[in-house]
């Protein structure tokens, strides 16, 4: 019982911050909302610091289990079919996944306040992705699917306009099925420019 009174705080606390911001969530709101008094979320937490920082950890975790890490990467597509594919698998996930959607908008608004939640975003929205597909441009450069390129360079390139797509998704949700079928269109043109010839 404990346990699941712990996970609906962060649950909780994941919808509250990524609507209203650390700052403007309190604890007595968030009690409130479970049905509980602000004693009831001190006994498993002891302050709201501790709620960011394990809300912070399982964000990663989630991150790391369903989009991949440094540690799991995906499989190199075995043909340009199936990196478009594999991208629009993530791109699905990334803008439909209700808590990744959530953690998304948490740390833009929070990468100015806190400096792990800077660091967070900075992985998630830039750097672990162009890592990501520099590993999938170089084997798919290997597997004579890519022509020879930098892959770091081609990566930068492919990611940056579909995560610019993704954001957009949450500043403005009917534009959605719009910004998929352009970052597939995106993904197509790549692969026509970069394919090997």
């Amino acid at each position: 019982m404990a346990k699941d009174t712990k996970e609906r705080i962060l649950a909780t606390a994941l919808e509250m911050f990524s609507q209203n911001g650390y700052a403007g969530t309190n604890i007595r709101e968030l009690a409130a909302s479970l049905g509980l008094v602000k004693s009831g979320v001190y006994k498993h937490f002891a302050s709201k610091e501790e709620i960011w920082n394990a809300l912070l950890d399982e964000m990663i975790a989630y991150y790391d289990e369903h989009f991949g890490s440094p540690e799991h990467l995906p499989p190199v597509p075995d043909s340009p079919e199936g990196l478009v594919a594999m991208t629009m698998r993530m791109v699905d996930f990334t803008v439909r996944d209700e808590k990744i959607v959530m953690t998304r908008k948490l740390l833009t608004i929070e990468q100015f306040r806190d400096e792990r939640a800077r660091a967070l975003a900075t992985k998630h929205f830039l750097t672990g992705l162009t890592e990501m597909f520099t590993h999938v441009f170089s084997g798919m450069m290997d597997k004579g699917l890519l022509r020879r390129d930098d892959p770091a360079m081609l990566a930068f390139a492919y990611t940056a306009p579909i995560s610019a797509l993704i954001h957009l998704c949450d500043r403005e949700p009917e534009k959605t099925e719009a910004a998929i079928a352009q970052a597939e269109a995106f993904s197509r043109h790549f692969v026509k420019t970069y394919g090997a010839m």
